[in-house]
């Protein structure tokens, strides 16, 4: 009877059980770090506290419709009011009031309406809500207005794709970083399907979501300086140079060199993931657009 020792599965389980733990704690971090995910806080009223939720960027917001701000409803006799202007722009505030509604949910809700943007365009607002007490200011500071980002509609055929391919490749390129110090017998293995996912997912499927969201297939270096694709740039290549280093069969001396390559690229690639997603990404430039140029020809990346 043959199998593996005991010892060389139980160093597999835990070698697998840490990357896992590492793809969590990296998609975790992305989904509350950056500027798409909700703004969270607190209404203060007579109960206690309420959690909110303020919408920022979501796969939802698109830009032939209006985006939908809520905040949750306990009294029927608390208002709101939504005021909202074009981000980074001279614009008067426009204020409209919240009305009420009940969401899918069932839930009672307060929901104001903000009007549908070009792909890329950003909108700053906040809200002003009454519990019968002292008006709230949400957020509390007018340096925390929320910031809302539009996009056009990105075909689910590409999208989860895209997403799965990238989570995929984190999750395999941890398992090759680990692998490559302290069981470097595989390591070669999940260095390329790493390499490979990353590079269906990153470098075909990526580009083609952001064509579809913003008008553009690439916006990182050389053409312009997106955070998210130079990241994904520099990601791929270092796994690249890892590949390229380590080869398809083992040699003896080099395997030395090749342990360190792969773990290079996982610290590239962690490092990439310590960055928030959608950071100095596309955005409207509406002095452009008041000077008549066409939306899709006045999208900047990177540069404020």
């Amino acid at each position: 009877m043959t199998g593996q020792p005991s010892h060389t599965k139980t160093r597999s389980f835990l070698l697998w059980f840490l990357s896992v733990f590492l793809m969590f704690c990296a998609v975790v971090y992305q989904r509350g770090t950056g500027p798409t995910y909700p703004m969270k806080g607190y209404i203060q009223h007579e109960e206690g506290s309420t959690l909110y939720r303020l919408i920022r960027s979501d796969w939802s917001i698109k830009t032939n419709e209006a985006a939908n701000v809520v905040l949750p409803r306990l009294d029927p006799a608390w208002s709101g009011a939504l005021s909202y202007k074009r981000y980074r722009t001279q614009d008067d505030w426009t204020k409209v009031p919240m009305e009420p509604e009940v969401d899918e949910d069932g839930e009672a809700i307060l929901a104001g309406k903000l009007p549908a943007q070009p792909a890329a365009g950003k909108l700053e607002y906040f809200l002003e809500l009454n519990t019968g007490g002292e008006p709230q200011r949400i957020p509390e500071s007018a340096k925390g207005n929320v910031v809302i980002r539009f996009k056009d509609h990105v075909p689910g055929w590409v999208l989860i794709p895209h997403i799965v391919f990238m989570f995929f490749s984190v999750l395999i390129g941890m398992r090759a970083g680990l692998g490559a110090v302290l069981a470097p017998d595989s390591m070669r293995r999940w260095a390329w399907t790493a390499f490979i996912g990353m590079t269906i997912g990153g470098m075909i499927l990526g580009p083609i979501v952001q064509k579809y969201a913003f008008g553009e297939y690439w916006t990182g270096f050389p053409w312009g300086s997106d955070w998210t694709d130079n990241k994904m740039l520099i990601m791929w290549l270092a796994w690249l140079i890892a590949v390229g280093v380590s080869g398809i069969k083992a040699r003896a001396r080099g395997d030395v060199i090749a342990r360190w390559a792969i773990v290079i690229g996982s610290i590239a690639m962690t490092g990439a993931y310590l960055i928030p997603h959608s950071m100095g990404g596309s955005e409207l430039d509406y002095s452009q657009v008041d000077q008549g140029i066409d939306p899709s020809k006045a999208i900047e990346t990177g540069k404020k």
